[in-house]
């Protein structure tokens, strides 16, 4: 299941996101991934959720993320829920490319890892491949 956050830069997305960690790490039995670009979510979501910087892998597009996530799943087959941060910085503001990702993590995650999304963008600039996640 993939959930779109989406708005504007300075919105309130990546804040939205955090109290959904917070929440879901006092909850949810199982682990909790969040992947972001840079590390400046280190002191604000709980100790329960692994925290990965992308930059340190050296990912910088859509196909490396594809993998870099496949392969986190594959490795931990308790991983419940995978929050993506800054996911348009990723692959260079791409958004058709983002639809095409969207599509290859739903088939990925299926139904039984929530996958949910920041992306920094008006709902007006979302491709159709993109808004059929909202």
């Amino acid at each position: 299941m993939i959930q779109l956050i989406v708005g504007s830069k300075g919105s309130g997305k990546t804040k939205k996101m955090i109290d959904m960690i917070n929440a879901s790490a006092k909850t949810t039995p199982g682990n909790i991934v969040c992947i972001e670009k840079s590390m400046k979510l280190t002191y604000d979501i709980d100790h329960a959720a692994r925290l990965i910087d992308v930059d340190e892998y050296k990912i910088n597009s859509y196909d490396m993320l594809y993998g870099f996530v496949a392969g986190i799943l594959a490795g931990n087959y308790d991983i419940v829920e995978v929050y993506l941060d800054g996911v348009l910085k990723i692959g260079d503001h791409d958004m058709e490319g983002l639809g095409n990702l969207l599509d290859l993590l739903s088939e990925l995650t299926g139904e039984g890892v929530k996958l949910v999304v920041t992306v920094s963008a008006d709902e007006e600039a979302l491709t159709e491949n993109v808004k059929k996640y909202l």
